[in-house]
């Protein structure tokens, strides 16, 4: 059961997510970045059955840049790069020191707009290898994505909010799993330059998996701070933590976003 684990923690260990602006579009000719730094670590994992049980050293440095392009005011254009570097230890698993830089490009797609914006969103990844997110066996990878999203604004109490939901499927390079991801993201400004986010990140893996990979599903949530230094210039501060999973990280760490617009 451990050897199983391994795999699905070594899967998940490099998994880069690039930051996501949500369902809605770009006005043609208008651009946008989201610079983010991300630190986290993980002291155990989660076995088969969904018990921490796994005593794990992990510990991982991510360094990513999202642009996005208005192609024209229903189709925005976006490139990730990315870097990140990461150790991990298991009982089965010896110290293993990965670095990875990775390369996801795409488009998004505006399908309706009267109640809320529902999108379509496409990207194609390529990694190099130790990348466990989307490469095996110490080769590169890529990774085909396809993604729904759905983002409405609300008011509470008289204030400015949002919700933003997204479903996708990924075909991953084999012998990797595809993955089934799923997140949540709120918003609410509780002045003109403050808004809290709480945020729910999920990982599901088919049962396509080849060996030593097996199925695995983690499950993030993380709670932030953006504030608006000016009309420019916006700052994330977030916090994350993994309330469940299986064969998956128990993960936490702390990340920060420079948002920039056009």
């Amino acid at each position: 059961m451990i050897v199983r684990c391994a795999a699905g923690v070594l899967a998940l260990v490099l998994s880069a997510t690039a930051a996501q602006a949500g369902a809605w579009t770009l006005g043609r000719g208008h651009w946008q970045t989201f610079s983010e730094t991300t630190q986290s670590e993980a002291s155990s994992s989660f076995d088969a059955h969904g018990r921490a049980s796994i005593p794990t050293t992990f510990n991982k440095l991510l360094i990513q840049n999202n642009f996005e392009y208005g192609l024209t005011n229903a189709i925005t254009l976006f490139v990730t790069p990315a870097f990140v570097t990461a150790r991990v230890k298991t009982p089965t698993v010896p110290l293993t020191v990965a670095s990875n830089t990775s390369f996801e490009a795409g488009a998004r797609l505006s399908l309706y707009v009267r109640h809320g914006r529902l999108s379509l969103q496409g990207s194609y990844k390529t990694a190099g290898a130790f990348d466990f997110s989307v490469s095996a066996n110490r080769a590169s990878g890529r990774q085909i994505e396809l993604r729904l999203l759905y983002g409405t604004s609300f008011k509470l109490f008289g204030r400015d909010g949002f919700v933003d939901l997204q479903l996708a499927q990924r075909w991953i390079s084999y012998p990797r799993p595809n993955e089934t991801p799923i997140d949540l993201t709120a918003g609410l400004w509780l002045t003109k330059k403050i808004m809290v986010m709480a945020q729910s990140f999920n990982i599901i893996s088919a049962g396509d998996a080849a060996p030593p990979y097996t199925y695995y599903r983690a499950h993030k949530l993380e709670f932030s701070v953006v504030e608006r230094v000016s009309r420019h210039w916006s700052l994330q501060f977030g916090a994350f933590y993994s309330p469940a999973g299986q064969n998956s990280l128990v993960e936490r760490g702390i990340s920060v976003s420079l948002w920039t617009q056009d």
